[in-house]
């Protein structure tokens, strides 16, 4: 079980992920989005092998981003319902107000949970390979997806190249932040010019090799669905159940 989200179909992950997305986007209290937040936590340290010290890296945009929402409708709210729990000055903290600030910052963090689990945890590839053989998706899309994913790493090593090249030139943009936010003009069209001549040359590769576009009845690598992925969705479905029915039990 320490490696069952890695294991799982990924079109399964995918699907009931998405399900409890667009279940928790209809729950506007603190305690719904905390539980299935936690929930999410226990689920990914139990049948996972993720690096914690790479998920809180990842992470901490989305704490800066829930604390944000939090402090920005707890000072800037125009309407101050409910009875006043705590004041500073002229801003007044009300129950409903917490409430409020609370829930959109923990729905965040359960939201930015989910998907990074999806992401840490699934083979983008295998991904692919999932959508065409379990949801249909057409190969001209899939295999489109997959190539312009391969070239991200060569990309960005061309990036650094043509940093290089420039320095070598003499062309810097090291005075302040604008120049080099200005600079990056000169290494886009470089790289634009050069992501076309590669996609011609995988489109002619792809050609040559009789690819069409046609879906065709086997595969190199054959997604199935398996015991695994039956438990882990429902033990995605009862954290969710849980979280849900949250006020029948959180009294």
């Amino acid at each position: 079980m320490k490696n069952a989200l890695h294991k799982m179909n990924p079109s399964v992950k995918f699907l009931v992920i998405t399900v409890c997305m667009f279940t928790m986007a209809f729950f506007f209290d603190p305690w719904t989005p905390l539980v299935f937040w936690v929930g999410v936590i226990l689920l990914q340290l139990l049948c996972s092998q993720v690096n914690w010290k790479k998920w809180l890296l990842f992470m901490l945009p989305f704490f800066i981003t829930a604390f944000g929402y939090f402090w920005t409708t707890i000072v800037f709210a125009k309407d101050h319902l409910g009875s006043v729990i705590w004041s500073f000055g002229s801003v007044e903290i009300t129950m409903i107000q917490l409430e409020y600030a609370l829930s959109l910052s923990f729905r965040v963090l359960a939201f930015s949970s989910l998907s990074l689990l999806f992401a840490l945890t699934t083979n983008p590839v295998t991904f692919i390979l999932s959508l065409m053989q379990q949801l249909k998706l057409s190969p001209k899309i899939a295999y489109g997806v997959m190539v312009g994913y391969q070239f991200l790493p060569v990309l960005k090593d061309e990036f650094v190249h043509i940093q290089q090249a420039h320095r070598l030139r003499g062309v810097t943009n090291n005075k302040n932040a604008l120049q080099r936010l200005l600079g990056i003009r000169r290494v886009l069209i470089p790289m634009l010019a050069g992501a076309v001549r590669k996609a011609e040359r995988a489109a002619f590769a792809m050609e040559a090799r009789g690819f069409t576009g046609e879906r065709r009845s086997s595969y190199f690598q054959v997604i199935s669905i398996g015991k695994v992925d039956a438990v882990m969705a429902v033990l995605f479905l009862f954290v969710l159940v849980l979280s849900c029915t949250n006020p029948l039990w959180l009294r």
